[in-house]
């Protein structure tokens, strides 16, 4: 089962600032991980985050594409198997994170 994909219109934004390789790069992990983005620990490719340098990122997951420098932060809404995409940014630093908990937060997610 393929879940939906859905972006906040801020990660929508992100993705399409990505330079024209990295976006290609981004959308291909995304398909891949969209096929099971549940949590590694029931068998999927999501990588769990909880608390991120004072970030409580409780409940949100990881794509962390080490060759590209890139992450991207996603929620699974389980009631509508839908994947949200909260924040694609560079993994140079944590600000990824920061920017992950402002996007959660001002949604109500």
């Amino acid at each position: 089962m393929k879940w939906k994909l859905k972006y906040l219109p801020e990660a929508a934004k992100d993705f399409k600032n990505l330079a024209g390789n990295q976006r290609i790069i981004v959308a291909k992990a995304i398909d891949k991980v969209l096929e099971n983005p549940l949590p590694m620990k029931e068998g999927g490719y999501g990588k769990p985050l909880g608390n991120k340098h004072g970030n409580d990122l409780s409940g949100l997951l990881k794509i962390k594409l080490r060759g590209a420098g890139i992450r991207v932060v996603y929620k699974l809404i389980r009631t509508e198997s839908e994947m949200l995409v909260v924040v694609i940014g560079v993994r140079a630093d944590d600000e990824v994170y920061e920017i992950a908990e402002r996007r959660i937060q001002k949604n109500k997610l």
